[in-house]
């Protein structure tokens, strides 16, 4: 089964499509407590799959870095603690993940969040990056064409 799991502006985690309302997408939490919210369109809200990461010649979508940080931690959690890494260890570390990373455009604050949601998927069992989370089309779910 195809998943979409997003990112909210302004809401810490991550989410996963769960339907869709009349003016909102209803998503529910990946973390403890599962609870299910909806997200309006005036939420800045990104699947996971659109999203890339900066090299130094072309951009790399987010699945593929997930992928390459999966293959480094053999499936498991990230062995770096995010929030007490310094820096400097961060950017070592992710350079063992994509070592071509563009330096002046990768920030320290995008390398831990990286982390923070693979672990978050990690946990929620979620760690086949290229089949399960694959780039939309428009919009994040067409759920016409699975009626049709």
């Amino acid at each position: 089964m195809q998943q979409t799991i997003l990112a909210i502006a302004g809401k810490p985690g991550l989410f996963k499509l769960v339907s869709r309302a009349k003016n909102s997408l209803i998503v529910e939490a990946l973390d403890e407590s599962h609870k299910r919210i909806p997200a309006f369109g005036t939420d800045r809200i990104t699947s996971l799959a659109d999203i890339a990461m900066f090299t130094d010649t072309d951009d790399v979508p987010l699945m593929d870095v997930l992928d390459s940080m999966k293959t480094l931690e053999q499936g498991k959690k990230a062995s770096i603690d995010q929030k007490k890494a310094s820096g400097d260890e961060l950017r070592e570390y992710f350079a063992k993940i994509l070592p071509n990373f563009d330096r002046e455009r990768v920030h320290n604050s995008d390398i831990k969040k990286l982390i923070q949601w693979y672990n978050i998927l990690v946990a929620n069992g979620i760690t086949d990056f290229k089949e399960e989370m694959k780039p939309t089309e428009g919009d994040n779910v067409d759920d016409r064409k699975e009626k049709e």
